[in-house]
């Protein structure tokens, strides 16, 4: 399998706790183009942000925190800066980052990755054989349940790390990229609150999810 020379990632700074301190739909524009960064034994993998949808808490009745704290939902509830992942449709992860200060929900989901770091180990975690093209490269990570089995991220292992920190195993942070153009659409894949624009994506992004996405 032939793949392009590894990204550095000696080059990506970690994000700080007060980036995420903020109200999520700023903090879901940011996002795009940091970097994700995973570490799993001696694997690790790395993927640019592209497409993310931001959660604003008990206002918001797409939120996982409308209905007020839970177990399940805590970590949205704070400190900011950490992973909360769930189990949906009794198939897939999804992982998202908590924000706002200590004690206020509200959060950003993770709809999909540009992978640029470990993509052999993505590709036998999605149970993907042969030579990846550029094509097949969208197989890996676009979608947030195909991010998540690319880098192994479960609730089990993964919930309530801190993504400031390296040693987490999972963490974001920035190799200064900036996006060129950003489109701001509704939320896909929900049915309450559908209506608010609150889905961030890098406009002409080959790994955002849809063919549309990819066009704005």
């Amino acid at each position: 399998m032939k793949v392009a020379r590894e990204f550095d990632l000696r080059k990506v700074v970690p994000l700080s706790v007060d980036f995420y301190a903020r109200d999520p739909r700023r903090v879901a524009r940011d996002l795009l183009g940091k970097v994700v960064v995973r570490h799993l034994g001696r694997e690790r993998m790395a993927g640019r942000i592209v497409e993310v949808e931001a959660y604003l808490g008990a206002g918001d009745a797409a939120a996982h925190a409308a209905a007020g704290l839970t177990p399940r939902n805590r970590v949205l509830f704070g400190p900011p800066g950490r992973s909360y992942v769930y189990f949906i449709y009794g198939n897939y992860y999804c992982l998202n980052a908590s924000c706002l200060p200590d004690g206020v929900a509200g959060g950003v989901l993770f709809r999909a990755l540009e992978p640029l770091a470990g993509l052999r180990a993505m590709a036998r975690n999605r149970g993907l054989a042969g030579e990846l093209t550029e094509r097949s490269k969208r197989l890996l990570t676009t979608g947030p349940g195909r991010l998540c089995e690319a880098m192994k991220i479960t609730r089990a292992r993964d919930n309530d790390r801190d993504m400031t920190l390296p040693e987490s195993g999972i963490w974001i942070g920035a190799d200064g990229y900036r996006p060129a153009k950003i489109a701001v659409t509704r939320r896909i894949g929900i049915t309450k609150a559908a209506e608010h624009p609150l889905r961030y994506v890098i406009a002409g992004n080959q790994f955002v999810s849809g063919a549309k996405g990819r066009s704005q």
